[in-house]
């Protein structure tokens, strides 16, 4: 761990952690303060998710004319998306391209991992330290570390011993990985998992992909983007901007005011037939207003799903073993693919079932379940993130009193509005617990969260004040209003990582606003109209 000493400590107004999308969008913003701002990236490039996760199949699951940034009008009048659904490494180029064209580059300390942050009290400054050995001293801290960064690996006895190439999806090697003629283990079949598989299938061996839980997705039907489509969207940015600030997801899908039981058993077999069939199967999810709250309505779109994965599997035994029966339908992270489904038709395709018999150990030569063995060249972990709160709690992060955020944090992420945690002062989140997060579109929530922040420093300057907190009594006020959003929902009844049920030990809270991100906003902008309510600033 970072001490003082190894580094001749740096003077700074705001350190910025982490150079993905709204990293990225902060040093843009920050820099009309006038103020000293340092960012520091674990990576030696930028763009965040997109930098990491090179993974085959590695692909957006929002449109790209969505996913991009809005906050320069020539910036998204010029730049050109090839593709409906962006690949990783078209995000990647962009992510550079913003970078080098607003001129951030050298605020950018690569390939540095935060892992100490400590608060002064008695100076009001956040001293931040770095594997590499910076020591820089700071008033605020923007935490852009997103909500999917801290990788999590299963303990499985043997990990460390198998003998061939091993891999976990966010961290993938920039040269690739040939599959041809080998033997490949694919653990995991979440979103990641899911765009993994049909890409590998195609030159492997033999895949075997070791499901413990089936997960709904549905077809991207990704294409070259439609010229007219693009310039469409580009004739009407400033409109559609507005509306996806105003919307539940920070996205523009059709919002319907209809009931599933609106509708015959037949009419509504139209209705989910057609918008399975458009241009991203996404809109299903948005066919009727009660599907994420009516766990009898919830059944019937989940049904046509499972159907649809019915009617392209040959195999009936693995058509059923890939139908998701252990959560309501959008419960979880729904998952957009190309091919998934039919990659199981293949030869080389073996679909081991973990539920029913677990893995067991690593070994040397492969994996080793209850039922069987499976001997292996590469083992690729799809097994996603210590999500949400992961990326802050390896920091090492102590606040007043020298007070351990993962002590703070021990039954549950406590916040208030998702961007401070009482203790930790001029500390602020984006993407955290306790916002809308990944349940609102990414690039857009982000710019919004940043601007807040920005704003409030900026008011902050103004007012003669230069340290803020919040209190627990108003983190426990924001943790009712969440609990209420996401009680009137579903997404209780799935076991997922966005309740932290992948993690072994970690509490069990739903971390997430779900209220929408139109009320989000409207709460947040309430809050600081109401003379700052809930936000102790001091002088």
């Amino acid at each position: 761990m970072s001490t003082a000493a190894e580094a001749p400590a740096e003077m700074a107004d705001i350190v910025v952690i982490g150079a993905g999308f709204s990293g990225i969008y902060a040093l843009h913003r920050l820099r009309g303060l006038d103020a000293r701002v340092v960012c520091f990236e674990a990576g030696d490039g930028v763009g965040g998710t997109w930098y990491w996760n090179r993974y085959p199949g590695a692909r957006v699951d929002i449109e790209s004319m969505q996913y991009s940034y809005s906050f320069d009008e020539d910036l998204q009048q010029e730049w050109r998306w090839p593709e409906y659904f962006s690949p990783q490494e078209d995000l990647e180029t962009y992510a550079n391209h913003v970078v080098d064209r607003f001129g951030l580059r050298e605020q950018i300390r690569f390939s540095s991992v935060v892992n100490r942050l400590r608060y002064d009290e008695d100076a009001n400054r956040w001293h931040v330290h770095t594997d590499r050995g910076h020591h820089v001293v700071c008033r605020y801290v923007v935490a852009a570390t997103g909500s999917l960064d801290a990788t999590n690996i299963p303990r499985w006895p043997g990990v460390e011993s198998f003998g061939g190439q091993s891999y976990h999806t966010s961290n993938w090697p920039k040269e690739g990985v040939d599959f041809r003629g080998k033997r490949v283990g694919l653990i995991g079949t979440g979103s990641t998992g899911i765009q993994v598989t049909p890409v590998v299938a195609e030159t492997a061996d033999h895949l075997y992909v070791f499901q413990r839980t089936a997960n709904f997705s549905m077809p991207s039907r990704n294409r070259p983007l439609d010229p007219d489509y693009e310039r469409e969207w580009k004739a009407n940015y400033p409109e559609r901007r507005a509306k996806m600030l105003n919307s539940v997801s920070a996205g523009l899908f059709d919002m319907p005011d209809r009931s599933i039981f609106d509708f015959t058993p037949e009419e509504r077999e139209r209705i989910m037939e057609e918008a399975w069939n458009s241009r991203s199967g996404f809109r299903l999810m948005r066919c009727f207003t009660d599907t994420a709250r009516d766990i009898a309505a919830n059944d019937i779109l989940a049904e046509f799903v499972r159907n649809k994965i019915r009617q392209t599997v040959h195999d009936p035994d693995v058509a059923e073993l890939l139908c998701p029966n252990t959560h309501p339908i959008g419960t979880k992270r729904i998952c957009i693919d190309s091919g998934y489904f039919e990659a199981f038709n293949r030869d080389n395709v073996t679909l081991v079932d973990v539920r029913t018999n677990p893995i067991t150990a690593v070994t040397p030569s492969g994996l080793v379940t209850t039922a069987a063995s499976y001997d292996l060249d590469i083992l690729i972990y799809a097994t996603g993130f210590d999500a949400m709160t992961g990326s802050l709690t390896r920091m090492n992060v102590t606040g007043v009193g020298g007070r351990d955020l993962r002590d703070k944090w021990r039954d549950g992420p406590t916040n208030y509005l998702g961007f401070l945690v009482a203790g930790f002062p001029n500390l602020f989140m984006i993407h955290g617990p306790g916002s809308p997060s990944v349940l609102a579109q990414m690039i857009t929530g982000g710019e919004w969260q940043v601007d807040w922040v920005v704003r409030f420093i900026e008011n902050m300057e103004k007012d003669g004040r230069t340290r803020v907190d919040t209190t627990p009594d108003w983190e426990d006020r924001w943790a009712v209003e969440m609990e209420k959003a996401a009680d009137m929902t579903l997404f209780k009844r799935a076991n997922s990582w966005y309740m932290g049920a992948n993690i072994p030990g970690k509490p069990r809270v739903f971390m997430m606003y779900v209220g929408g991100f139109d009320q989000y906003i409207r709460r947040c902008t309430e809050q600081v109209d109401a003379g700052y309510a809930g936000f102790v600033r001091t002088a």
